[in-house]
């Protein structure tokens, strides 16, 4: 089996395209995203009816559960206004986890961590904090100790053996904050083991910049920067 696991697109329909490219020219059919469907970028329309329509799994990431309701931030309320409310239903009712077993393993897949949507695990996150992502979680139905944990949220792309459980990160497709490259995760299982590879692709950033600059959308400047740079921008509200 073969899997394509994308995340963190924000909304943006120019990366995740070609991402869907890639993963079409590779032959993979089952496609998994894990959260931040919308939010940040300019197009949660277009991107959310694309998840819809592709994704096989879909999660529920804090940009997600933001913009469907939990929070009035000026960031929120734009992309909450673009989409209808059979988009926004769907939004609130995206899954918080997915665990599967394959070659023998038990996979779990998140947006940020274990605990939360909002609880972030950093590539210099303690060792605690990575162990916790493996252990049940009965609040989130999560009652097995995973074998193995594929996350995403920060925007960087990262697989780190965490006492011998491999925990990756898929990067981000539409936000990347490691490179200008959109990133995704390619997971290929035997009946004896896996492989994981990260996956980057180049797309057409001045086009999805222009669609930006076009909208009323907060903060258009600070994300036009993140897309050609590949660096976080502080913003004057918390994200």
């Amino acid at each position: 089996m073969r899997l394509a696991v994308i995340a963190d697109l924000h909304a943006n329909l120019t990366a995740t395209l070609a991402v869907h490219e890639d993963i079409q020219r590779r032959g993979i059919g089952d496609i998994w995203v894990l959260g931040d469907l919308v939010g940040k970028g300019p197009r949660p329309k277009e991107v959310l009816d694309w998840v819809a329509s592709h994704a096989s799994v879909a999660l529920m990431g804090n940009w997600d559960i933001r913009v469907a309701g939990a929070s009035n931030r000026p960031q929120d309320l734009w992309p909450r206004s673009q989409l209808s409310p059979g988009q926004l239903e769907y939004l609130s009712n995206l899954a918080f986890a997915h665990e599967e077993t394959f070659s023998g393993m038990l996979w779990r897949f998140v947006h940020a961590s274990a605990k939360s949507v909002f609880h972030r695990i950093y590539p210099h996150s303690s060792l605690p904090d990575q162990r916790e992502m493996f252990q049940p979680q009965a609040e989130h139905d999560l009652h097995s100790t995973a074998d193995a944990v594929v996350y995403a949220d920060v925007h960087e792309a990262l697989i780190v053996d965490v006492e011998g459980r491999p925990l990756i990160n898929t990067g981000s497709v539409g936000n990347p904050l490691d490179s200008v490259l959109a990133s995704y995760l390619i997971l290929e299982f035997e009946p004896n083991g896996y492989s994981s590879t990260i996956a980057r692709v180049n797309y057409d950033r001045e086009a999805e910049v222009a669609v930006a600059e076009m909208t009323q959308m907060p903060f258009v400047r600070e994300y036009v920067h993140e897309l050609r740079t590949g660096r976080y921008q502080k913003r004057r509200t918390r994200l």
